[in-house]
């Protein structure tokens, strides 16, 4: 396809329908019966240094030899087993295989602490863990020891002679657990309600929540998707964003298995550049991090050539963005669109060549996107698409079209989702997309589901005439960074604060990569900081010594271990001058005026990003 395509292609007729799939399971069977010899996945053989594919029928036998395995373990219909591995088909397996004996999956960060990722096994009641390799064990093996109810634990790449040096009976290598021969196992005859996940969120307490989704809730959203988006057999996503993570799990994974098309995994967020010109993939799904960052890297660059070459990038994006706004039929033909072929030819095509060359459909959602940041790859020639969703609706609520893209908005709701606004102009969501509830929390789900099943999202948003959504701000303090992860600033606070050195606190990291502290140490906290630091006790001095930041860091750290780790400090910005109502850094009830103090910090706030961890 042209990487700068002006139209879609003819709606893909093959959907699977909704009510031939009824449950995920469901989903995965039709699609083998209806596509055994398509190439389903591509992943990296590390051994054989080389890309190897899966048919759909390569799946399907390699899902039965998994379902014996977990037939062997005296499982029932509805017991939870827990995934924590990076993306690949054998994820697909593990998922498939259970889901097809009516168990619960629970999924898992790679990259999370022991800690968190222990507590949500023993909240989830999980009776067997997959993990990728025996490093992931020995960080979590202490706190699982606690976990009775964990009966066994799987590890995907790990040879026996290793596993034999481990000191729990519990603990099996893949190719030892796997059975040498499958069997047929009776499948479970789930009923579409029935719950199929339960997806650990960030809560007000800083523990997670469990989220439990229904079958029909993943299913009924990935379906919508189809609605609105066109993915065929022809074409290839490239996966990145953990499965763990909701936003790829409905979009990368269900959406594309309805379609037929093809999911080619990722080796690692390092070597992404060279996977997108490998794998030259026609659609990207991901959040808004990943093209921040690809923006970022456009913009070194641009900045270390000539001053001709910035100038001919912005004509190419300012020229590419009228066509945009001609094509959404917001503003009429120019006379500069004669010079598109050139522009075309000279900055765009060589940036998209970049990308693999191939890319007409990107969806981004989870956070929202910077608009310098949109506006430069739509003037390109890249529709991004973005959307708006949460773990609790499956997650996609709405999304942009490629006929109807208002950049500034996150599009009309999905076929099958409501949108209302309620009080105090909250965002408020039916369909069935939304959850079943908050696993063992029925407190926390009736904070957020009214009996009527109408979802607060905690979003402030306006709904103009045509039925798009803005989003215009939160009831609630909640930081959401640029890969979709949602913090409750508050909780990180209070408990930075039980350590006594630090007198007031704010975390910051609103849109951006990682989270940051602004920190006012008291009068104690300063004498301990010099004095470690061998300085003399001038907190003017020592807010800017970077030895001091790493004492603070390390403090910061101790006190918030319990959080899950996408939620760690990075930057600490040490300030000297306290925040007080007078100052009016503070409310009458001495509350922080969390804006006031970032404006009055934004150019020290600034100069901590640019320099980045």
């Amino acid at each position: 396809m042209n990487q700068t395509t002006d139209f879609a292609p003819a709606r893909n007729t093959e959907v699977i329908p909704l009510e031939t799939a009824r449950t995920l399971d469901g989903l995965f069977r039709e699609r083998v019966r209806r596509s055994p010899a398509a190439v389903a996945y591509r992943d990296y053989d590390v051994d054989q240094e080389k890309w190897r594919d899966y048919t759909w029928d390569d799946m399907a036998s390699a899902v039965k030899f998994w379902q014996t395995a977990l037939s062997r373990e005296n499982l029932a219909p509805g017991d939870r087993v827990a995934i924590m591995v990076r993306n690949c088909p054998q994820w697909v397996m593990f998922e498939q295989a259970a889901l097809g004996l009516g168990l619960v999956v629970v999924p898992l960060y790679t990259e999370d602490r022991a800690e968190n990722a222990t507590w949500c096994l023993d909240n989830a009641g999980a009776r067997l863990l997959l993990l990728e390799n025996l490093t992931q064990w020995e960080e979590m093996r202490e706190a699982a020891a606690r976990l009775r109810q964990l009966k066994c634990i799987v590890i995907l790449n790990a040879a026996t002679k290793d596993i034999n040096q481990v000191n729990d009976e519990r603990v099996i290598a893949l190719q030892d657990w796997l059975p040498e021969t499958p069997e047929d196992i009776p499948l479970a005859e789930n009923d579409p309600h029935s719950l199929a996940t339960i997806v650990y969120t960030s809560g007000t307490t800083g523990r997670p929540k469990g989220v439990m989704l229904s079958h029909h809730n993943i299913l009924s959203n990935a379906y919508g998707c189809t609605r609105i988006v066109t993915v065929t057999p022809d074409d290839i996503l490239l996966s990145f964003l953990p499965l763990s993570h909701t936003f790829e799990r409905t979009a990368g994974y269900y959406v594309p298995m309805l379609c037929g098309a093809t999911i080619a995994y990722a080796r690692s967020s390092r070597q992404l550049p060279e996977d997108l010109l490998i794998i030259r993939p026609t659609i990207l799904i991901s959040v808004p991090r990943i093209y921040e960052k690809i923006h970022t890297g456009i913009q070194a660059k641009l900045a270390e050539g000539p001053a001709v070459s910035r100038w001919l990038f912005q004509l190419a994006v300012g020229v590419g963005y009228s066509r945009f706004e001609y094509r959404q039929k917001r503003i009429g033909w120019q006379l500069s669109f004669l010079l598109w072929p050139l522009l075309d030819r000279l900055v765009a095509s060589k940036v998209m060549a970049k990308l693999g060359g191939r890319l007409w459909q990107v969806m981004s959602g989870g956070a929202a996107l910077s608009p310098d940041v949109s506006r430069v790859f739509i003037g390109l020639g890249l529709p991004i698409l973005q959307g708006y969703g949460l773990t609790e609706t499956s997650p996609v609520v709405s999304a942009n079209r490629l006929d109807d893209n208002l950049p500034a908005s996150v599009g009309r709701p999905i076929p099958g989702v409501e949108v209302r606004l309620g009080e105090q102009n909250a965002l408020l969501i039916h369909g069935p997309n939304v959850m079943l509830g908050y696993w063992n929390n029925p407190e926390a789900t009736r904070a957020i589901l009214s009996p009527d099943g109408w979802l607060n999202s905690g979003d402030t948003a306006h709904i103009d005439a045509q039925g798009r959504i803005t989003i215009t701000g939160r009831l609630k303090d909640i930081i959401v960074t640029s890969t979709g992860e949602k913090i409750p600033p508050a909780d990180m606070e209070a408990a930075i604060l039980r350590d006594p050195i630090f007198e007031q606190v704010m975390v910051i990291g609103e849109g951006r990569s990682y989270l940051s502290a602004l920190v006012v140490p008291g009068k104690r906290g300063w004498e301990m900081i010099a004095t470690h630091c061998n300085a003399k006790n001038d907190p003017d001095a020592l807010a800017c010594d970077e030895y001091a930041e790493e004492i603070v860091l390390e403090k910061i750290a101790r006190q918030i271990s319990e959080f899950p780790g996408y939620a760690k400090i990075h930057r600490a910005l040490l300030i000297s001058d306290p925040w007080t109502v007078e100052n009016e850094m503070l409310t009458p009830t001495l509350k922080l005026k969390r804006k006031k103090i970032y404006e009055r910090n934004q150019i020290d706030i600034e100069k901590l990003y640019a320099t980045g961890r």
